[in-house]
């Protein structure tokens, strides 16, 4: 029988934090006591788990996490930073969604399905979840990793709405009712209107050209996979609510056939293959939104490169992409007895 954990959720009130407690729910986690903590605008609020009604309580720097196993934490890069140390003082796992300590040597970057061990190694006992679209990304392409070292990467992804939040999934509601109904259209959370739109920015740029987004998928895929792999990508906004979409061409040492990538994919954990041309079968982020796995299809050689692979991707970017592939880092620690 599994130790029940004591877990705090850092950050509740927002659309991975409420993700979170579905997850936890859904994967019936071993909790003995879970404590909810936001900010002072969210303290106070009450939510429901499993029958059970929890207070928020206002993320302050005191002895709070003293007892606690496990904190899932979604507040912000910012948040994290300031508050890790009170977190982690009495020995609690702090699990980070956000961006704060993804490329520190002494932190390691996780997904479960690449990874697992790198989580064992944690001198700030601090691990972290890596960006969502790098997530969705990098479990095809282990499966590819383990046939034939992969050597570059090109990808262009189509980002929902989600990724920016739930206000930002409001907007795009609220602006494709007043696009409909001819109305000035409402732009707080992106930097234009996303409605019936593509903006081809995600995040700011850097000197390069890139924009921090991309640059994110190019570091944390060598991170996670220890490789020398290069990763260029053009990342866009899309006018979808949930599940992010990559299109993804990839250079492997030897040439890998689309028979051995379709029963390599097939066999991975985490993965599922809908690649069926004839009877227009692939994945598409309306069927996907609130599923666990990351759905591949649309598989390919590439025309270009006789050592290239094309194919498709996508995954819930507010579940694998964040909360899920969280808990799954948590679940891989207590299975293996390293937490608690």
């Amino acid at each position: 029988m599994l130790k029940k954990m004591k877990v705090a959720v850092v950050g509740v009130s927002g659309a991975v934090g409420q993700e979170f407690l579905r997850v936890l729910d859904e994967k019936n986690f071993p909790i003995d006591e879970l404590t909810l903590f936001g900010s002072s605008r969210s303290a106070g609020r009450d939510y429901s788990f499993r029958g059970k009604k929890y207070t928020v309580k206002e993320l302050k720097h005191n002895d709070d996490f003293k007892g606690i196993d496990v904190a899932f934490v979604s507040a912000g890069a910012g948040v994290s930073r300031e508050y890790a140390e009170t977190i982690t003082k009495f020995g609690t796992v702090m699990i980070d969604n956000s961006s704060a300590f993804r490329m520190d040597n002494d932190v390691p970057l996780v997904v479960p399905e690449v990874n697992p061990e790198d989580a064992l190694d944690r001198p700030r006992n601090i691990i972290a979840n890596p960006n969502c679209s790098t997530i969705i990304m990098i479990v095809a392409l282990k499966a590819l990793e383990d046939i034939s070292h992969i050597k570059r990467i090109h990808v262009a992804t189509y980002q929902a709405a989600s990724g920016a939040g739930a206000a930002a999934m409001d907007e795009l509601f609220i602006q494709c009712k007043e696009y409909l109904e001819q109305k000035p259209v409402t732009v707080n959370k992106f930097f234009y209107q996303l409605a019936f739109n593509l903006i081809p920015q995600i995040d700011v740029f850097t000197d390069n050209g890139y924009t921090k987004e991309e640059i994110k998928m190019f570091n944390e895929t060598r991170k996670m996979l220890h490789s020398d792999v290069v990763t260029s990508a053009t990342c866009v906004r899309v006018p979808v609510l949930r599940s992010h979409s990559e299109s993804v061409w990839v250079e492997t040492e030897r040439p890998i056939s689309v028979e051995e990538a379709k029963d390599a994919f097939a066999k991975k954990n985490g993965l599922v293959l809908v690649d069926n041309p004839a009877e227009k079968e692939y994945p598409m982020p309306l069927f996907v939104a609130g599923k666990d796995p990351v759905y591949v299809g649309r598989i390919r050689k590439d025309l270009a490169n006789e050592n290239g692979l094309t194919f498709w991707v996508v995954g819930d970017q507010i579940k694998k992409g964040a909360a899920l592939n969280a808990v799954q880092i948590a679940e891989y620690l207590i299975k293996v007895k390293n937490i608690g």
